[in-house]
């Protein structure tokens, strides 16, 4: 089974620290988030990783390598501009069977084989893993009519969302979809399946789920880590 890491981005939401170092080899105890996720992938079933990679691109393959020491064949594929979050799939060859795609900064106790068989019950060329989240506005919030009368106030409301984890199964077909070359993001190629009448599935996950691009983020993800590693990596125990 095959998966592309989406690990090409500059971070910025990390600086200074993605300033000389790529987002997916910031630590998480004693080992890069992305290898968290190469180790997981490979425990599922997913032996053949490509890594979509541009900014500060050798510092990744200096320490991944070919992912033999992690149990995989990994390659590497390159952005010469910036192609968003979907663009780079245009130029990866060989994904002609069911393949995942993630992004580098995920930290999640998801199973990937267990989302795998809810794909192919469900016969979707698309599948997105999907968390919900709370968020908690500090304010109160007013709503008012088009003459300004006020008709409804909330006190520090709480708004539940379902998010996108960045975790996608796709079928080969989806791939036409995506222009070579072209800037596209996932929620636009989403909207474009969409209209096409493609058969886009949730996949609802409850576990433990956290993008680390923000520096809270990122902090309380390591903290995570340490207190539930085995969960996150039982093949150590």
């Amino acid at each position: 089974m095959k998966a592309v890491i989406l690990a090409g981005g500059k971070g910025t939401r990390l600086a200074p620290y993605t300033l000389v170092f790529p987002k997916p080899l910031m630590p998480i105890a004693d080992m890069p988030i992305l290898e968290v996720l190469l180790r997981q992938m490979k425990r599922s079933g997913i032996d053949e990783i490509i890594l979509t990679v541009g900014y500060l691109s050798d510092l990744l393959k200096s320490y991944f390598g070919d992912g033999r020491r992690f149990g995989v064949k990994l390659s590497y594929s390159y952005e010469q501009t910036p192609l968003g979050t979907a663009g780079p799939l245009s130029q990866i060859n060989g994904l002609d069977e069911t393949f995942f795609v993630a992004n580098g900064d995920v930290l999640t106790t998801l199973d990937f084989s267990h989302m795998f068989a809810w794909h192919k019950i469900r016969g979707a060329v698309a599948t997105i893993a999907t968390h919900q989240r709370k968020v908690n506005i500090d304010f109160g919030v007013i709503q008012k009519d088009e003459d300004n009368k006020i008709i409804g106030y909330s006190e520090k409301p709480s708004l539940d969302y379902l998010v996108s984890m960045g975790i996608y199964i796709f079928q080969p077909e989806v791939l036409s979809f995506i222009p070579t070359g072209q800037y596209l993001d996932f929620p636009d190629l989403v909207l474009k399946l969409i209209e096409a009448g493609k058969s886009l599935v949730s996949y609802p996950f409850s576990g433990y789920w956290q993008d680390l691009g923000r520096l809270d983020d990122y902090n309380q993800g390591t903290s995570d880590f340490n207190a539930m590693r085995s969960q996150f990596l039982p093949e150590e125990n």
